[in-house]
């Protein structure tokens, strides 16, 4: 798929995201530097993506790639980033895939370096479904811009934005996922309870989901109207609890990733 060299700072959820979704895309890049800091990370990754490059402790050779991805946990970054001053190509891209830390930020805990993206991944992703944010940084060149994009695309749909939306997409893209798979897992073994097979309980739940969406995009209804398309509605007495962990747990965690 792509001519560039590839790092990723960080072996774990996210670069298994990525890689398993280039993997299923038949995109994967190369050659691709994974460092990290846990050697049976590294095992399970090289286990599963044998032409990668695992490297325990090895930031500095994954920053020295055409394209780097930084994929650990926030908290590290201000360890992380520092120690990698120098260590990047005159022509690499750093891409951030964390929330909180601006690209202003991260160009100051690297000395100065501004070759920089942001982008929000979603686990989707891993299989090409995703919705992933990016954000720019003025000083990459069109070209530049273009080189992260071909890489993005075999992971679904790539939303470029202002960085200032980034952390809001965090929260409803981000980590939504988490907020439906274990409802979903439910209703499929439900299903199945009730006498469906799992692949009818999956293709019904995938329809009905994607039916609600478009619903909820198309019908030219408002909201109350929409809901009230369907009289029965079983959990209707706790969906005011619902809403209520959605309204404040969301909101805490957007107040804690803001920069």
């Amino acid at each position: 798929m792509s001519d560039k060299t590839i790092g990723f700072i960080g072996g774990g959820r996210i670069a298994r995201i990525f890689l398993g979704g280039w993997s299923r895309a038949g995109k994967l890049p190369g050659p691709i530097v994974v460092s990290d800091t846990d050697p049976h990370v590294l095992d399970t990754l090289k286990q599963e993506f044998t032409a990668v490059d695992a490297v325990c402790d090895g930031n500095l050779a994954a920053m020295n790639q055409d394209v780097v991805f930084l994929a650990v946990h926030p908290p590290a970054i201000p360890d992380a980033l520092p120690k990698l001053k120098g260590a990047a190509r005159s022509t690499t891209i750093l891409v951030s895939l964390a929330p909180k830390f601006t690209i202003g930020k991260l160009a100051e805990l690297l000395g100065g370096f501004n070759r920089l993206a942001r982008v929000i991944p979603n686990a989707p992703s891993i299989v090409g479904a995703g919705f992933n944010p990016l954000a720019f940084s003025t000083s990459l060149t069109n070209a530049d811009r273009e080189i992260v994009r071909n890489l993005l695309a075999p992971l679904g749909e790539c939303h470029e934005t202002e960085e200032g939306k980034l952390e809001a997409f965090a929260v409803l893209t981000g980590m939504g996922p988490t907020y439906f798979w274990p409802l979903l897992y439910e209703l499929v073994a439900l299903g199945e309870s009730f006498g469906l097979t799992r692949p009818e309980a999956i293709a019904g739940v995938r329809q009905v989901l994607a039916g609600t969406v478009a619903t909820m995009s198309n019908s030219g209804l408002d909201a109350e109207a929409v809901q009230d398309l369907v009289p029965v509605k079983p959990l209707a007495d706790v969906v005011p609890m619902i809403l209520d962990a959605f309204r404040t747990r969301l909101t805490a965690v957007f107040d804690k990733i803001k920069p």
